[in-house]
């Protein structure tokens, strides 16, 4: 661990040890690649956790990132290194993050990038982010956003399915439910 804080041990070890297993130096490597193409800005792209952990952790390079994408999303970008001031960066990346169209469930807490808890979930929120720019007319990674595909069915074709009887709806052949009892039978 690169920060200051007491070596975990036993159980919180193991905890720590299973959350970094999880992450993924590619996905990292090419978050890390799609922010350099955005901001234009020069940083080692290296997917190892220490590198990743040292270019994101002031949040200053995230607060740029977003107001890349969608020009005054970060207001404020704090340039102190005190940790207070660092955190309130982060704070400052995720909400616009979520302004963004990033769900909820893959952002992440500010203590899991500021005390290197769990930087993949660090990635999560950054490979999200990078499927969202792409409706703000950046350059996008991941996979392609599912696009709506709505149906609009006539009153007849809504009829018409519903007169359907299909063999997948299966068969219970004439049976019912008699003779079946749960428990003990009530004895007189």
């Amino acid at each position: 661990m690169a920060n200051n804080r007491a070596t975990k041990s036993g159980f919180a070890a193991e905890a720590q040890r299973k959350i970094n297993s999880k992450y993924s130096e590619e996905l990292a490597q090419e978050s890390l690649e799609w922010i350099k193409s955005i901001t234009q800005e020069d940083f080692s792209i290296s997917g190892d956790m220490d590198n990743f952990y040292e270019i994101l952790k002031d949040g200053t390079l995230l607060c740029r990132l977003v107001n890349c994408i969608k020009p005054g999303s970060a207001k404020k970008i704090n340039q102190s290194t005190m940790a207070f001031k660092c955190m309130e960066n982060i704070n400052v990346f995720l909400e616009a993050a979520r302004d963004l169209g990033v769900p909820p469930q893959e952002t992440f807490q500010t203590v899991d990038l500021w005390e290197r808890q769990n930087l993949n979930s660090v990635v999560i929120c950054l490979q999200s982010l990078g499927r969202k720019a792409g409706n703000f007319g950046k350059p996008s990674i991941g996979p392609k956003e599912a696009e709506k595909n709505v149906r609009n069915f006539s009153e007849e074709q809504m009829r018409a399915g519903q007169g359907v009887i299909s063999l997948q709806y299966g068969s219970n052949k004439g049976a019912n439910q008699s003779g079946i009892n749960f428990g003990n039978t009530r004895h007189m």
